[in-house]
């Protein structure tokens, strides 16, 4: 009897131990977590701070990695720019598929990929110049969700996701083209919209639900996800959230770097070890040869041209720095450069359109070696293509939002957003609204630093200027005629002795006076 008692009192003590284990183990492990996430995260940012900072970053070195985040505009930069300064030959293969990519081509001098920065662990880091473009996140976020309907709602032309998916993959086999489901993030964000586009076609049983009332475009429950449940689905804080300052830092779930995961994790779980991750962004930023900003468009192009791509030119020799080639003043504008709209230039090929190559992009192919050229001359095949480019993604836009036309998506359209789902944008991308804020600060340096050399090549034009006037007087075409030589040598000869003459004539009358 006694002995049952002390083993019952023994079982009650090892369950209230345990209880009380239980009780306990949640702060403990709490701060053991915390701690561990700590070290993770500064362990990381102590090895990824001061690899960036050799050389001059202001010097194109031997290869371009432009860091395309995406629905910053910078697929209009690749066919506008980079395919008008680099050759075929010159461009990595396969830059934006991860799978195949090949950094090691021998004449490999340009990079332009959604992969984040840890791609640079596959590039020759100290021949390498990084340039990317940064959008207000609030609004990154917008076309974010607005593409993913747009590329998603092309597949409601088959009758259900089986065949989508069927179509998507025999067409991929077939054809040796990129699609856009091979892309980060798309590759993610497609699928998961498409899938429940499907889902609300079947709930309500029709392509169409017809409305006599004016609606939130971002809020068409009955055929598109809303936004306000797309930002707080898992997929948008795992990849959409704060995605710039994690793509910059080479975090993102597409990393190279095997513990990014745990990285971004410790982050999400605890957010006041974010500001490590957005120091290392900063620094990052301020390392690289061009920083653009999506909302101040015309500016960014022009510096692009200037910062990027005059030493591109440079380098292959293909520059000619003629004394026509426009030095606008801020308070200039240009009247061809076409407006910023939202939409992004996005020709990555999809199973639904087929695998024909855009008439814009036809009209986009290589400039180089074709004479010579400037700055002048690139910015104007730039804005020539811009505007071919974005009236073609408008048509586009249109044509694969008929499935699902209440999804109306516009400027306009986003002024019915109430203002609470702003702000939790906001407060969900709050490190990349402070990175954003970084860039505009480099922005603006790159401005003035750019607008110090022109002024500087201002003055010694004008001097070259002054130099060659005479030369023109006197030459054509580069050929002087001699008796215009002899007249403009007697004439100076007779200039000079009339001040001689006077001089001596002076001296003469202030000696008579004393």
């Amino acid at each position: 009897m006694a002995r049952a008692a002390l083993g019952l009192g023994c079982a009650r003590a090892l369950v209230l131990l345990a209880v009380a284990s239980v009780a306990l183990l949640p702060l403990v492990s709490s701060d053991d977590r915390y701690g561990h996430c700590e070290g993770v995260v500064r362990g990381w940012a102590d090895s990824s701070t001061g690899r960036d900072k050799d050389g001059d970053k202001l010097s194109l070195k031997d290869l371009l990695f432009f860091l395309h985040i995406p629905r910053t505009g910078g697929r209009t930069y690749f066919h506008c720019f980079l395919k008008k300064l680099y050759t075929n030959a010159q461009e990595c293969p396969r830059s934006y598929d991860k799978l195949r990519f090949d950094p090691s081509h021998p004449d490999c001098k340009l990079v332009v990929s959604h992969d984040d920065y840890s791609l640079t662990s596959k590039l020759p880091r100290e021949r390498t110049s990084v340039v990317t473009i940064l959008r207000n996140p609030v609004d990154r976020v917008f076309s974010t969700y607005e593409f993913s309907v747009e590329v998603a709602a092309r597949f409601l032309v088959h009758k259900n996701l089986t065949s989508a998916k069927l179509m998507s993959t025999r067409l991929l086999t077939k054809s040796r083209a990129v699609s856009t489901l091979d892309i980060w993030p798309w590759k993610y964000l497609v699928p998961w919209m498409r899938q429940d586009l499907f889902a609300r076609r079947d709930a309500r049983g029709g392509d169409k639900v017809p409305s006599s009332k004016k609606v939130n475009a971002y809020d068409v429950e009955d055929m598109v996800m809303p936004l306000h449940q797309y930002i707080n689905d898992p997929v948008a804080h795992e990849i959409i959230h704060n995605g710039a300052t994690f793509q910059i830092t080479g975090l993102t779930n597409n990393s190279y770097f095997d513990g990014a995961h745990e990285v971004r994790h410790c982050v999400r779980q605890h957010p006041n070890l974010g500001r490590i991750v957005l120091e290392v962004a900063k620094n990052r930023l301020d390392q690289m040869l061009y920083v653009g900003l999506t909302e101040d468009h015309e500016e960014s192009a022009r510096l692009f041209a200037h910062m990027v791509g005059a030493q591109v030119l440079s380098q292959s020799g293909t520059l000619n720095l003629d004394l026509k080639e426009d030095l606008r003043t801020e308070n200039d504008s240009h009247p061809s450069m076409v407006e910023p709209e939202d939409e992004e230039t996005n020709e990555h090929l999809n199973s639904t359109h087929g695998w024909q190559t855009n008439e814009a992009l036809n009209s986009t192919s290589d400039e180089q070696g074709k004479g010579n050229m400037t700055v002048g001359k690139l910015m104007e095949a730039y804005e020539t293509c811009i505007a071919k480019l974005r009236k073609s993604q408008s048509n586009r836009r249109k044509i694969s939002l008929k499935k699902v036309e209440e999804a109306n998506f516009s400027k306009e359209a986003r002024k019915l957003v109430p203002e609470a789902i702003l702000k939790e944008i906001i407060s969900l991308n709050s490190l990349d609204m402070e990175l954003y804020d970084h860039a505009k600060k480099i922005f603006t340096q790159e401005h003035l630093m750019l607008k110090a050399q022109q002024s500087g090549v201002g003055q010694h034009r004008l001097l070259l200027a002054g130099q060659k006037g005479w030369t023109e007087i006197i030459c054509s075409d580069g050929i002087c005629s001699p008796w215009m030589v002899v007249m403009l040598g007697l004439g100076i000869t007779a200039i000079i002795a009339l001040v001689s003459f006077a001089v001596t004539t002076r001296r003469r009358t202030s000696k008579l006076k004393v």
